[in-house]
């Protein structure tokens, strides 16, 4: 760890993106951040790295995110990890540290590379399942529009100040005494400002559906299958697309999602950001999640939120001088598929084209449905996490056979705030090692394995069994 914390920064890509998405100029940036035009020359150009001193001013000067400013080349050079490994490139044995310079030196070459992965991805999907157009070189897009959302959001560590200040400010015209009061203030803001009524609707006449807007009679029909957490986001949901249609307008323009379906389903994600930050604004949350230790039923019962609503909310509380714990979340099915993912922490190594490791015990939630469980993990890189997960109902079902499971973590080192960590010994060296995906994972003697990493040579001899059922040569 030492190593880790001692390196040098060398980051000069990101600060010269820095300066251009600013629009400054060598000299301005040299002015803000009390140095030399020459010697911020020479950090753009790798050839001195950025010092404390410079990171704490470029921080003051334009309320950056350190642990997302320096953290950002090793996220991405984790995706870019997960790519090389793939057999299409492996007579190139691309080292990881070739991977670690393109994600520091060229973000954007190494964002590209991603992109043009997942479009390689892309096609052959859809040629496995016959696509003539995909076959011929066209018709296959890019990303799919949930893998587009999904990396657009992450690129902002799931915080949208504009958005959050704008729905905390709506919050706090509405009665705020209690959750149950808040909820009724929506519906009530629907219906003087917007003329639309909330009416919860049987199952059989919304066909399989749980939320419906019908605009031409300005009714918000909801399901009876909804929970009262699930009635209450709903109502902020659409308040929120009425309220703030020209903010969620202006960013989905920024953005500039590549087709119409990608374009909605960014819209829909926003509303639900949005949704969230008027039910649980962010200064009351994160008071609250602080004062409570950030536990979670405290946290539901508060704001009105499910379980999974509050893990969620809990990564999106980036905001600079009221920062919460840096939490990363992601939502799983009984085959271990990957429905969720989000991260204000860019540490924990999500494999971006699978799913997770077994050995998290997010996995084994299924088995104590409704039970928290909590587990300390070693990544690859040897930073350690608290983990906790927890299984969820899928909404409008009404038995547990449809479950997901819900992981929410955090480094070691915030992990002494939460309540779930009381008691526990955090520096034990019992911890239980995991790794992305197994493909991508280089651990040896793991009987959970369920493949070979594709970075080594797979050991096949008939007189020897081993724990793990793919073992693997070293190098």
């Amino acid at each position: 760890m030492a190593e880790r914390s001692d390196r040098k920064l060398f980051l000069g890509a990101r600060m010269r993106r820095l300066r251009r998405e600013l629009d400054l100029t060598q000299t301005r940036m040299a002015q803000d951040l009390g140095v030399s035009p020459s010697y911020l020359n020479l950090i753009e150009r790798n050839q001195r790295p950025v010092t404390a001193q410079v990171l704490l001013r470029l921080a003051d000067a334009y309320e950056l995110d350190l642990r997302s400013f320096s953290a950002e080349a090793e996220a991405g050079g984790a995706s870019l990890v997960e790519i090389f490994a793939d057999p299409l490139f492996k007579d190139l044995a691309v080292s990881r540290h070739e991977i670690s310079e393109l994600a520091e030196n060229a973000p954007g070459v190494a964002e590209a590379v991603v992109r043009l992965y997942q479009s390689h991805l892309d096609r052959r999907r859809l040629i496995e399942l016959g696509d003539v157009q995909a076959k011929g070189g066209e018709g296959a897009s890019i990303a799919t529009p949930s893998d587009w959302v999904r990396t657009f959001i992450q690129s902002q560590r799931n915080f949208f100040p504009e958005l959050d200040e704008r729905a905390e400010a709506l919050a706090h015209e509405l009665d705020a005494s209690s959750a149950e009061v808040r909820a009724v203030e929506v519906r009530q803001r629907l219906q003087t400002r917007f003329g639309i009524r909330v009416q919860v609707a049987t199952a059989e006449l919304m066909q399989g559906e749980l939320r419906r807007f019908d605009l031409h009679r300005k009714r918000l029909f909801l399901s009876e299958l909804l929970g009262g957490s699930g009635r209450s986001f709903s109502a902020a949901y659409q308040l929120a697309l009425l309220e703030f249609a020209e903010s969620v307008a202006a960013l989905v323009q920024r953005a500039a999602p590549p087709d119409p379906a990608t374009r909605n389903l960014l819209r829909v994600s926003l509303g639900n950001y949005l949704a969230a930050a008027i039910l649980a604004p962010y200064g009351d949350f994160h008071a609250a999640a602080e004062a409570q230790a950030y536990d979670l039923g405290h946290l539901c019962v508060r704001f009105g939120l499910s379980f999974e609503q509050a893990c969620h909310r809990l990564t999106t509380l980036g905001r600079p001088g009221a920062r919460g714990v840096p939490f990363f979340m992601m939502r799983i099915d009984p085959a271990g598929n990957v429905s969720k993912r989000f991260a204000a922490d860019a540490s924990f190594p999500f494999a971006r084209f699978g799913g997770g490791c077994p050995r998290w015990n997010l996995h084994g939630a299924f088995r104590t449905p409704g039970r928290i469980v909590t587990q300390i993990v070693e990544t690859q890189d040897g930073v350690r996490h608290f983990t906790l997960g927890r299984t969820v109902r899928r909404a409008g079902v009404e038995t547990g056979e449809d479950d997901l499971a819900v992981g929410l973590g955090c480094e070691i080192k915030h992990a002494a705030r939460l309540a779930y960590a009381r008691g526990l010994d955090l520096n034990s060296p019992a911890v239980m090692p995991i790794g992305p995906t197994c493909r991508l994972c280089e651990r040896q003697d793991c009987p959970q394995r369920a493949a070979q990493p594709v970075s080594r040579t797979l050991l096949v001899d008939e007189h020897r069994k081993s724990i793990s059922p793919y073992p693997f040569a070293n190098a």
